[in-house]
């Protein structure tokens, strides 16, 4: 590495570089590799920021991430439903301890953005949103009265 490089640049760059040498001198990669490692990134894209004169009347006020328009949804108060046994490489809004157990729905609270489909840029996804409650003996095995209300989007749900 250049003196003037090294000392212009950070730690990291400097392990980087030292990482880089040692993989061509060991012959684990060609300099050919090494130069087309990255090809060029495109600019993200604008995204809409919250700006400072807006953030008291949007903590005041709140946001919602209920749907513009109406999705139909498939259960209704009552109606018994399975967590689907889901094991995405990405995170979840679905519980471990709750997939693959049978519960109610206890509240129907319509249709909202999907926050796994915006996390990956693919747009807000409308689904129901329901309550369901899961007994303790379904979660745990343990035989007792009590039970956990979770929150869970249509399609993380099947009719059980």
């Amino acid at each position: 590495m250049d003196p003037i490089h090294y000392l212009e640049s950070s730690y990291y760059e400097h392990w980087l570089h030292a990482f880089e040498t040692l993989l061509l001198e060991k012959g684990v990669i060609s300099a050919a590799e090494l130069q087309g490692r990255s090809a060029p990134t495109p600019a993200p894209q604008p995204v809409q920021v919250l700006t400072a004169d807006l953030v008291e009347t949007v903590i005041l006020g709140g946001a919602s991430a209920r749907a513009k328009h109406e999705v139909s949804g498939r259960f209704k108060v009552g109606d018994r439903v399975r967590a689907k046994n889901l094991n995405p490489t990405t995170h979840i809004r679905l519980p471990r301890y709750a997939r693959g157990k049978v519960g109610v729905i206890e509240l129907a609270h319509g249709a909202f953005a999907t926050p796994d489909s915006m996390a990956h840029g693919l747009g807000e996804q409308p689904q129901h949103v329901y309550t369901v409650r899961f007994s303790a003996e379904e979660l745990w095995g343990t035989a007792t009265p009590d039970s956990v209300c979770i929150d869970l989007w249509d399609n993380y749900l099947e009719a059980a």
